[in-house]
């Protein structure tokens, strides 16, 4: 299958489904995309490049007023032209995203446990706190145990700021005493997580990307538009299903977990074709100053490490 044709595929695709999910993709676009890159652009160059998506004109606005209205973006007006930006709350939200994103998802475990214990807050407080801790891959052991391994504190701490809840949760760590208690953890973690479903998530994900990859190895120049499109895509696809996934330790994971390689798979082809989506790019979305600037030198950062011109 050729490039092109794979990547009409990956657009039937989204476009089939049957809510189109057209204020998500704007915001893969702003924190994959406009964000590094001065984080601002033209609502006109938003709505033309997006057409593509099968997005209309009508629905990108509607989109990026709720958007705004929901403190994901802001906008500034000048003259007759507005122009977007992720707002303060949407940037710290994608940064913490960022994270997970684009960096490797597995790390080395010391078997520790970070456990909090949420039985002195109000009932509406924890119904926040859970939610919020989930982003961040805790669940609930029980009613009033949120748990998670190899948590990073930083992250929590952060969390528990956001909503008050610096002193009341008591956080601790700890780990099982013997092997027949480990084993009892990892059914557990099985039951609570729900690992069989974001497998089987990450198992479609290879299954639509892999033939783009394979029609990108035998191309030896990679279309702008196409590029663009592509990676736009596998962003919106990654970020849905990562943001979900706890990211537990491999010590934890059920054998062929698929995680592992959809990883891979997006780095490698990330790594593919950021740079001609950059060119797109710049000659599609425009500034108040004109063209996006450069990426900044954060973003070269992202799946390991991308080549700089």
């Amino acid at each position: 299958m050729s490039l092109k044709k794979s990547t009409e595929h990956l657009l039937r695709d989204f476009n089939s489904r049957p809510t189109l999910r057209a204020g998500s993709l704007i915001i893969t676009v702003f924190g994959d995309a406009i964000s590094p890159r001065g984080g601002s652009v033209w609502i006109g160059s938003l709505i033309r490049s997006l057409a593509a998506f099968g997005i209309s004109e009508r629905l990108v606005r509607t989109s990026v007023f709720r958007h705004t209205r929901d403190d994901w973006l802001e906008a500034t007006q000048i003259g007759r032209r507005s122009y977007y930006s992720l707002s303060n709350e949407g940037s710290r939200k994608f940064e913490q995203a960022t994270l997970r994103i684009y960096g490797d998802p597995r790390q080395s475990w010391s078997g520790e446990w970070c456990l909090v214990l949420l039985a002195d807050l109000p009932a509406e407080q924890k119904d926040v706190l859970r939610k919020e801790l989930g982003w961040i891959g805790f669940a609930a052991i029980s009613s009033d145990v949120l748990a998670h391994p190899a948590t990073e504190l930083p992250a929590l701490r952060a969390a528990l700021k956001r909503h008050d809840a610096e002193r009341r949760p008591v956080v601790m760590q700890g780990s099982t005493l013997d092997e027949r208690a480990g084993e009892a953890m990892r059914d557990l973690v099985h039951r609570r997580w729900n690992l069989e479903e974001i497998d089987a998530r990450y198992g479609a994900f290879i299954a639509r990307f892999r033939p783009v990859y394979a029609a990108l190895q035998k191309s030896r120049n990679v279309d702008e538009r196409l590029a663009f499109q592509i990676r736009t895509l596998l962003i919106q696809e990654y970020r849905r299903i990562l943001l979900r996934d706890p990211l537990l330790p491999a010590e934890l994971l059920p054998g062929g977990w698929n995680g592992t390689a959809a990883y891979q798979l997006c780095r490698n082809l990330y790594r593919r074709v950021y740079r001609a989506a950059d060119v797109f790019m710049s000659s599609e979305f425009e500034t108040v100053d004109g063209p996006l600037p450069p990426p900044a030198p954060e973003f070269y950062l992202r799946f390991g490490g991308l080549e700089q011109e």
